[in-house]
């Protein structure tokens, strides 16, 4: 398998034409004093899409991007997009680091400095990782799928042939938030013989879990189910659509810049510790970078996907019969859901778990710093779980 060197570059027809579409956009109506209520107010989203319009630097992102070493690899008849940036130290540990939706391999850029380069956070130098940073299949710069079946174990699969087969790693780490840690954890499962060891802040297993039998349950196992079951009717209509019909919602957000803006930005509101304002986590141009990812390289259609695909895949892990691989689980307060440690333990070797005191659902770029020391302790030093 050969790997091609890239960067990353726009054409500016593309650029061009996402201008010329935004200042055409067709504005419906909403009601008086709606707020968030009813998704993402005209007003915010008029005033995000107006600097995309005029005032957003692409270029200038692309460059930042640009910095790190960018390549391409065919892997099962796909060319995935990775970062790759080897670790200092003398002994860097190989790490695999999965995104989630509705972000990009953008959304992990800054633990690349403080894992990669452990003495830039303040920490030793012999706590580094090699950093493996792909884009989904479906996702980015990597090819879109043409067949049904790339679920996340499909995903992992090929994740171990990048790491293995293509990097030449025996054996490596992983870890990942939403989508990420479904992947994380499919090469837990799957690929136990290389994978040493995953580190998650999000629970990829278990959603779908009905036979657990009720009598075992702690009170926070039940508080927890039951606020999974409130929190699906109030936000979780976005999975049963993209998880349904995506095809059908893949023509609007594919051919309106703003339409696409108004999907993807109420989530990072929604599932950040913001406290309802998203520029106090996000800037512009951090929602905007990862907005014309998936604009530039038509990618939003063939990214729901993957919601489908869960749903025709069997259950990611069997009840109480936990994958072998030693796990480390770091909770946020503002995660989607924040399961109790006992939860994730029947479905993994649970041997780390940590309550942090602030972060969300994207916790790489809300709380970098604090994610990249917890995966240093996970897997460094006297009390490393691998």
């Amino acid at each position: 398998m050969t790997i091609e060197p890239i960067r990353i570059e726009i054409a500016e027809e593309v650029l061009s034409d996402l201008r010329e579409r935004l200042r055409r956009t067709r504005w419906p109506g909403e009601l008086e004093e709606a707020g968030w209520d009813l998704g993402t107010p005209q007003g915010y989203l008029r005033e995000l899409c107006d600097y995309w319009q005029n005032d957003f630097d692409w270029r200038a992102q692309e460059k930042r991007l640009n910095r790190y070493p960018h390549f391409k690899a065919e892997i099962d008849g796909l060319s995935i997009h990775f970062i790759h940036v080897r670790g200092k130290g003398s002994n860097p540990r190989p790490m695999v680091l999965t995104h989630g939706w509705p972000s990009t391999f953008v959304e992990l850029e800054k633990l690349i400095a403080p894992l990669s380069d452990p003495t830039s956070a303040g920490a030793h130098s012999e706590t580094s990782f090699d950093l493996v940073i792909p884009s989904m299949p479906g996702y980015g710069f990597s090819d879109q799928p043409r067949r049904r079946g790339m679920d996340v174990g499909a995903i992992a699969k090929i994740w171990r042939k990048l790491m293995t087969d293509v990097l030449g790693y025996e054996r490596f780490l992983a870890h990942g938030g939403d989508w990420g840690a479904g992947v994380s954890t499919a090469l837990g499962r799957d690929h136990a013989d290389v994978v040493e060891g995953i580190h998650l802040h999000f629970v990829a297993a278990g959603g779908d879990a009905p036979t657990v039998d009720e009598a075992t349950l702690t009170a926070a196992e039940r508080a927890y189910l039951s606020a999974r079951t409130r929190w699906q009717w109030a936000e979780g209509s976005y999975g049963h659509q993209q998880g349904t019909k995506p095809q059908s919602l893949g023509y609007g957000l594919n051919d309106s810049p703003a339409g696409l803006a108004g999907w993807i930005v109420e989530k990072w509101r929604a599932w950040s510790d913001c406290a309802g304002d998203v520029e106090s986590r996000f800037s512009k141009d951090e929602l905007l970078t990862h907005l014309t990812i998936y604009w530039a390289t038509q990618t939003i259609a063939s990214s729901v996907r993957l919601y489908f695909e869960r749903n025709e895949a069997p259950q990611l892990l069997p009840v109480n019969q936990p994958i072998a691989v030693p796990t480390a689980y770091a909770r946020f307060p503002g995660e989607v859901l924040d399961p109790p440690c006992e939860w994730i333990a029947r479905f993994y070797n649970l041997q780390r778990f940590t309550d942090m005191p602030s972060g969300g659902h994207f916790a790489a770029a809300e709380e970098p710093e604090m994610i990249a020391a917890d995966i240093r302790a996970s897997f460094f030093g006297p009390k490393a779980i691998a």
